[in-house]
Order: structure tokens, then sequence, then C-alpha cells
């Protein structure tokens, strides 16, 4: 495993396990438990993902069976929209994350969205971060001049800003944006959700036939020669450990330059540009 160095001085794996989308607790709870097993250092969680509860039995597990002490893990949440109104409302939120996920800390709180009051949530998370309960802030989905606006107000620079980032979206600008303002970049879907074949694309499995690795495999570790740290995401073990099998190759100028020609400059997931879209995730509310 290899590390980024945070804004705070914290260091911040450069892969870890996420958790989107698998609600189910026991599903979760297995799926971190087996993740930290197999090597995850690095759970990223959220309360939009309603399975905080299952991250923390997880870890408490984990811990208990000398698989990781705590100091050995970097857990992350983010505070959702709705509990973005207010800083109070935010601060009041990482509280009950922290009570959810059964810890005294953690690593790592992001906003979830650049939405809401995020100038007043930005605070409360701070507030957070200044009592000791949460050791770095972020950010996630700021897109560049919503990010610069952030970082040209804010008594704090964000520590990560965590978007989708896979060869089919390479977001350069944003790369170079966090760059100039010292903010670690962490890509969502790393694996483009299993969009556009990345599992047998023919580019990446070129690639990886030298290196006796998968297409996923190249897609990740291209990332992270990016200096991206990524959060791919598996209920299965063998793929847990596929995905962390990246760290005995390198890839070569020309493979990076391959692989950056699949970009197509736009993502095919999510449209955060749509106003049906921000609409929606204002209806969600999170407790």
């Amino acid at each position: 495993m290899e590390f980024v160095t945070l804004n705070t001085g914290a260091k911040m794996p450069l892969e870890g396990f996420g958790v989107f989308q698998v609600p189910d607790p026991q599903v979760c709870e297995d799926s971190v438990y087996n993740a930290i097993k197999v090597g995850y250092p690095l759970i990223d969680t959220a309360q939009a993902y309603m399975n905080e509860a299952a991250v923390g039995k997880a870890v408490s597990r984990a811990i208990a069976d000398g698989l990781a002490g705590r100091d050995e893990l970097f857990i992350t949440t983010k505070v959702w929209v709705s509990n973005m109104k207010t800083e109070e409302t935010a601060y009041e939120s990482v509280k009950k994350s922290l009570e959810k996920l059964g810890l005294d800390y953690v690593d790592l709180v992001l906003l979830h969205q650049p939405m809401g009051d995020y100038f007043a949530a930005y605070r409360g998370i701070l507030k957070a971060y200044k009592e000791g309960i949460v050791k770095a802030v972020g950010v996630s989905n700021f897109y560049p001049a919503i990010l610069a606006n952030l970082c040209e107000n804010v008594e704090v620079i964000p520590a990560v800003n965590q978007v989708e980032l896979h060869p089919f979206f390479a977001q350069t600008n944003a790369l170079e944006t966090m760059k100039a303002y010292g903010v670690a970049p962490q890509a969502w879907g790393p694996l483009a959700e299993g969009k556009h074949g990345i599992f047998t694309h023919p580019v990446l499995t070129e690639i990886g036939e030298k290196y006796g690795k998968t297409a996923a495999q190249v897609a990740l570790k291209w990332n992270i020669q990016r200096g991206v740290s990524i959060l791919p995401k598996s209920v299965h073990i063998e793929r847990m450990q596929q995905n962390i099998d990246i760290w005995d190759f390198t890839l070569t100028d020309d493979d990076m330059a391959k692989i950056a020609q699949l970009d197509l400059g736009h993502s095919e997931i999510v449209d955060h540009g749509s106003v049906d879209f921000v609409k929606m995730l204002h209806t969600l509310k999170v407790d």
C-alpha cells in the first residue's frame, strides 16, 4: 500500500474500500470485515448510504479479532445534503455519524454534495475538526469552479475532494485545480460502475496482458499513477483481492497515454448540472 500526505500532515491510503449501494446491514458488515481482512486500510461510507452502523460493527469486529488496530485504519464518512442547512445541523450530524459508527473519531469527513448552504456546513465540520473528533475535512463532487470558490473563502483548505474519476472521465482540469490548492483527489467509481465494458475493454485488456493483470486492475493502477486515491467496491472477496493486487507493476508512459485517449470528457453516470438531479438529491432526507 502507498499513501498520500494530506494538507493536515496525515497519511491517507491510496486505495480504500467503498460501500455505496450496499444497504443490507449484514452484507455490508461482512464485506467491510472481509475487506479489512484482505488488507484494505481505508473504509469509505456516508450518511446517505444508510450503512454507517454496519460499517462500525465490521470495524469493531476487525479490531477485536486483531486484523488491524484503530490507528491502522482510515475511516471516512460524508455529511448529506439534508444535514447541510446550517453549521449546527452539519456538526450535529457528524456526532450522530460517530455514534452510529461506534467510534471516538473519524479520519475524514466530507460534504457529500455542493448543495444546501455548503459554506455553513463546512464550518460545521470544521468545528468537529477543531474538537478532534474529525481528523481531516474535505468535500465530494465539488467541480473546479465550485472548489476554487470554496478554497478562496474558507479558513482551512479541504484535505480531499472525492469526485468521479476513471479512464472514461479523466477530469484533468479538476486534478489541476485540486493540485493548485493542495487538495488530494479521490476517485469514486474508479471502475466506471461497470460501464463502457471496462472489465473487458480491448485497450485495458491488451495493456494488462503485458503484466498478467486484468483490465480492471489496469484502470485502477492508471488512477493511482496520477496520484489519485481510489475506492473500488465489491461484495465478493475474490474481486476485493483482485482490486487490491495492483502494487506489483507499473504502467509505462505509453500505457498511460493510451488510457488517457479513452476519456469522453463527460460523465455518463450522473449529471451534476441537471436541475432535476439537484431537486432529487434534496428530496432524500437522512437522520
